[in-house]
């Protein structure tokens, strides 16, 4: 993997809108953008047809094609990269479930990164409505949950992003798992 100054070097570029810098960065962040994706699909319904490759792709063409991102580092690119995946899979569950008629929404297991969810096969869409209602309550919240458990960001790599202290960072992560348990309890 390259360093992050490579890659922070390039996204500012890319921001300033050079066209060399975007065609250099995917080969630098694809074999992270892949992770994040097989991380994600690996919780997909088994019968889910997207391939890890087609979700970063999709996601990448999403990034790059927004003309005033101002990147200012990977922690935040990734976290993006994140959200623009979560948006992209959320989406393709809605319209799946709305295929079946209501019937049959995408489940997967969360990971490790959430224990407490642990054993507990979560609708994505639930898990998605749910973050909307706590960035209601709570927006920092829900951007520690998206770049945790979504984005694949460690806590310190979250605090960067969101310009936070690291024990901040943590007691979000720490009550906003709690929060989301209660709630999707409720379904």
């Amino acid at each position: 993997m390259s360093s992050s100054g490579d890659v922070t070097q390039l996204l500012e570029a890319a921001s300033n809108g050079n066209a060399d810098a975007v065609n250099q960065l995917l080969p630098l962040v694809y074999d992270e953008l892949r992770r994040i994706a097989s991380d994600y699909l690996s919780r997909e319904r088994s019968d889910h047809t997207l391939q890890p490759t087609a979700l970063v792709h999709e996601a990448y063409l999403r990034l790059v094609n927004q003309r005033t991102a101002g990147w200012n580092d990977r922690a935040q690119f990734f976290g993006v990269a994140a959200k623009a995946m979560r948006r992209i899979l959320v989406d393709r569950a809605r319209m799946h479930k709305a295929a079946k008629r209501g019937g049959g929404a995408a489940k997967f297991e969360l990971d490790e990164a959430v224990a407490s969810f642990e054993e507990r096969a979560m609708d994505l869409v639930a898990l998605d409505e749910a973050l909307q209602r706590l960035a209601e309550i709570d927006d920092r919240k829900a951007r520690v949950v998206e770049l945790r458990f979504f984005g694949g960001l460690t806590a310190p790599e979250a605090a960067k992003v969101l310009d936070c202290p690291l024990r901040t960072i943590e007691r979000d992560w720490t009550m906003a798992k709690a929060w989301l348990r209660a709630e999707i309890s409720k379904i």
